[in-house]
């Protein structure tokens, strides 16, 4: 009975495969919101830089040909004997896309038992997009190593998002980075104002990934970054001599934790506030993700965090 139920768990794939009922249950009830102006199809609840029907106003403009007469300030009217209308700033569904790093270091797992890198990125995406459908906005996605492999274009519906996860699930972790050139092949698909969400554990050039970010946001998108992490990589808890492989290069080398320790800690902080600081210059929002973290409490935490702050 147990054979047959681990190779049906090995069997799942899509959605099913990275979240189960009760996160999905949690997560549905909360939304990514948009902190600047977007541009969509549907109505829904992030604003837009057109003007439609909405419950918002935002300027007067004098009645003339086409316009709904509807919309006159009778008020105005009345002060001015001129016929005026009302404007408001339309509300719109928000596209989201994923920018998914594949690259061979998203393999990383410091625990047997524990999940790499890529699968924790990848339960990550599934709770953004599940997020994302529910609240009627669109999820799409740029899967990238040293060049952006996949495209999704952005839909909403769960069978979409379903496809979509399918889809990472099935091109794993492989070649080597070149984050910042695949951020400029993204800046140049993606032309409507919208979210994009960097999902990596950016390895490569800071200098040059901070360029590509600039080109997003001088774009005007929403940029947030999540930097997914091991914990061995923040807290480098080896303690005896080993052999380490770099992923991508496959070259080897030996280390003795305990000399190098301090220097590897340094180090990597300064690395963490390169990032960090890159990402504040632009207002982006930048969030460590650790593996060891539970997923459905980051996600719930940050979006509330989100919401409060789109005020």
């Amino acid at each position: 009975m147990s054979d047959s139920n681990d190779k049906k768990e090995s069997a799942k794939e899509g959605i099913a495969a990275l979240l189960n009922p009760a996160e999905m249950f949690k997560l549905g009830r909360l939304t990514l919101f948009s902190r600047y102006t977007v541009e969509g199809n549907l109505a829904g609840a992030h604003k837009s830089p057109l003007q439609g029907p909405s419950s918002e106003f935002a300027t007067h403009k004098q009645y003339g040909l086409g316009d709904d007469p509807k919309h006159i300030d009778w008020r105005v009217f009345a002060r001015t004997d001129k016929h005026y209308v009302k404007q408001f700033d339309d509300e719109t569904n928000l596209r989201v896309y994923l920018a998914f790093d594949r690259s061979a270091s998203m393999d990383f797992s410091s625990s047997p038992d524990g999940p790499t890198k890529f699968h924790h990125a990848s339960r990550l995406a599934a709770a953004l997009g599940y997020v994302v459908v529910k609240a009627r906005d669109s999820i799409g996605l740029f899967l990238h190593s040293d060049k952006v492999d996949l495209r999704v274009e952005a839909a909403n519906s769960l069978q979409h998002l379903n496809n979509m996860l399918k889809r990472i699930q099935q091109t794993p972790p492989s070649s080597g980075s070149n984050i910042a050139a695949a951020l400029h092949e993204i800046a140049g698909a993606v032309r409507r104002r919208g979210m994009i969400v960097i999902i990596s554990d950016l390895y490569d050039d800071e200098a040059e990934i901070a360029v590509a970010l600039a080109r997003l946001r001088k774009q005007r998108h929403d940029v947030i970054v999540f930097h997914v992490l091991d914990p061995a990589e923040i807290d480098f808890a080896l303690m005896k001599p080993c052999e380490l492989v770099d992923l991508e290069s496959g070259e080897k080398f030996g280390v003795d934790p305990k000399a190098i320790a301090a220097d590897y800690r340094k180090s990597f902080n300064e690395f963490l506030e390169r990032h960090r600081k890159a990402c504040a210059s632009l207002n982006i929002d930048y969030r460590i993700v650790r593996t060891d973290q539970p997923l459905d409490t980051f996600v719930r935490a940050y979006l509330e965090e989100r919401k409060r702050m789109s005020k």
